[in-house]
């Protein structure tokens, strides 16, 4: 039998229940480091633990209903890191496993990005640039190799400034630096390369490749 069509109503909730998938995420992600101020503030560790878990299952639920299996594994291993986190903050209602989510996120994101630079593998930022353009010179490969390993580099530094804050500075410091500070950072390295490749590869459409191989 054949499977039933789906009509395009099916195909628009579809995309709008990813679409609000990611804002919510987005939306927690952001404001983690803030519910975690406020909360640690006025609550138990295992109150808020119990609070952060009731507002993110949900969201993560929203994110990953309807995706294909491999996609959802991809797309739920941060959520779950964060999770078993907040379960055992809960369990021994230690704020310690609340503040460490950057770290093991950050850590997280090394080895996934790392990963991609063993011999035979294609890095992270070049699956990215191919997504727009599928066909990249030379010098493009090694810039997106190298941007790779740039990004493994700040998810080391990002992760260690995360981890001492967690270990020995005010919960103001911790906050401030993962709900701004780290964000802010992030968005230098992006226009940074941005603006670097657009000078290197002039001829480029996307952030693609050109016509001619450089290097």
């Amino acid at each position: 039998m054949a499977p039933p069509k789906r009509s395009p109503s099916d195909l628009d909730g579809g995309r709008n229940g990813g679409l609000l998938g990611r804002v919510l995420m987005g939306a927690v992600v952001v404001g983690y480091p803030a519910l975690v101020w406020f909360g640690l503030g006025h609550w138990s560790p295992r109150k808020l633990a119990l609070v952060l878990l009731c507002v993110i299952v949900p969201v993560v639920v929203v994110r990953l209903r309807g995706r294909a299996r491999d996609a959802a594994r991809q797309l739920a291993a941060l959520p779950l890191v964060t999770v078993a986190a907040l379960l055992l903050s809960a369990t021994l209602n230690s704020s310690g496993y609340v503040l460490v989510v950057p770290v093991a996120i950050n850590a997280l994101l090394l080895v996934t990005f790392g990963s991609t630079l063993r011999a035979g593998s294609q890095p992270m930022i070049e699956r990215f640039a191919r997504m727009q353009v599928p066909d990249l010179s030379p010098g493009q490969l090694a810039w997106c190799r190298m941007w790779t390993c740039i990004w493994c580099g700040f998810f080391v530094l990002n992760g260690g400034i995360a981890l001492t804050l967690a270990l020995a500075a005010p919960l103001s410091w911790w906050a401030v630096y993962n709900g701004l500070i780290a964000y802010v950072l992030m968005g230098i390295l992006f226009a940074t390369e941005w603006l670097l490749r657009r000078r290197r590869f002039p001829d480029a459409h996307c952030g693609g490749s050109s016509s001619h191989d450089d290097t």
